[in-house]
């Protein structure tokens, strides 16, 4: 859960980009180097990067988990995130993600260049400097950009994604999986798997027999739904949407995965939502019935995955929603 600024205005949402070196591919395939560069960052950048000298670095703000860093080039800016004791799967699952959103060509994200290892131990990722506005941007058009992006990202695959995610500094997702059925892989993959890391971390045993006996009696939620595996952020909470200098939205920092487009909105306790956001979403994206009997269900997994990462303070919150849906379920 961690915010980021970064990555150069450049006009409109989505301009030519003549010197920009080519985007990270969202075909999955292991990293490998042959030979380790001293600083493989400012080799890439002087190389591929297309610059021919960096004029400063600057440490740019926002994160708790990766050191950030502002190149300024000749050829333009880019950000850089380095982890000293961190290999690159964590970045190489962001800029899949980063790069499967950029693609939909919906709403602005920072695009992904380089992800690679440190030779000193630990990872870095180059993408796009975006220069951030003063605000988070209209609420209406990141309702109305979020629900292009839903309706553009589609899955052949089903629900799931090729790596895993992480959120937080070792909260390894479950995503590494493929299903043709929802109900099943938010029961095992999301809510399930949550459950288990509080059993195993915390002898939490009540909230996970509860929590199993949810999951085995939710499927009534979802009738009359079609779902459609949909490309999420993921983690969309208040510290990962911005807007660049023009008031376009800019969303980062992703934990993406292809699941049902109102799983997107389970962070909205943390997210500050307006009405007009939903609104112009549902213009794009209607409203599905029994919308609102889910609602708690996607914020719980989020309930769920903050207690593992920051302790018990989550738990009432997430018992309360648990025992809410067994009596509204009689289960």
């Amino acid at each position: 859960m961690v915010a980021h600024v970064g990555v150069i205005s450049l006009g409109s949402c989505f301009p030519p980009l003549p010197r920009l070196p080519r985007l990270y591919s969202t075909k999955h395939k292991p990293f490998s180097m042959a030979v380790m560069s001293e600083d493989p960052v400012r080799e890439w950048i002087l190389t591929e990067g297309k610059a021919t000298q960096i004029t400063k670095i600057s440490p740019v703000g926002g994160g708790c988990i990766n050191l950030a860093s502002r190149y300024e080039t000749d050829a333009g800016s880019f950000f850089v995130k380095t982890n000293r004791s961190i290999g690159s799967s964590m970045f190489e699952a962001e800029a899949l993600g980063l790069g499967a959103m950029y693609e939909t060509g919906s709403i602005r994200v920072p695009r992904p260049f380089k992800v690679g290892s440190l030779p000193t131990g630990g990872s870095y990722i180059i993408m796009e400097f975006i220069e951030f506005g003063s605000s988070r941007g209209n609420q209406s058009v990141l309702g109305r950009k979020l629900a292009e992006m839903h309706k553009a990202g589609k899955s052949k695959k089903g629900f799931g994604f090729d790596v895993n995610n992480t959120i937080g500094r070792y909260n390894i997702l479950d995503d590494k999986h493929w299903s043709s059925d929802w109900i099943h892989f938010y029961g095992e993959h999301r809510l399930g798997y949550q459950l288990k890391l509080l059993l195993d971390e915390y002898g939490d045993r009540s909230i996970y027999e509860k929590g199993q006996r949810l999951v085995k009696s939710m499927a009534p939620l979802f009738d009359n739904v079609a779902i459609e595996p949909c490309l999420l952020h993921g983690d969309l909470w208040s510290g990962n949407i911005s807007s660049d200098r023009s008031g376009e939205p800019v969303i980062l920092d992703p934990a993406c995965y292809y699941g049902h487009s109102e799983a997107e909105f389970g962070m909205s306790w943390c997210a500050g939502f307006a009405g007009s956001f939903y609104n112009a979403y549902f213009e794009v994206m209607p409203k599905q019935p029994g919308f609102e009997k889910r609602k708690d269900l996607y914020m719980l997994y989020h309930y769920l995955n903050h207690y593992n990462l920051f302790g018990s303070s989550y738990r009432s919150s997430a018992m309360s929603i648990i025992d809410d849906y067994l009596r509204m379920l009689n289960a």
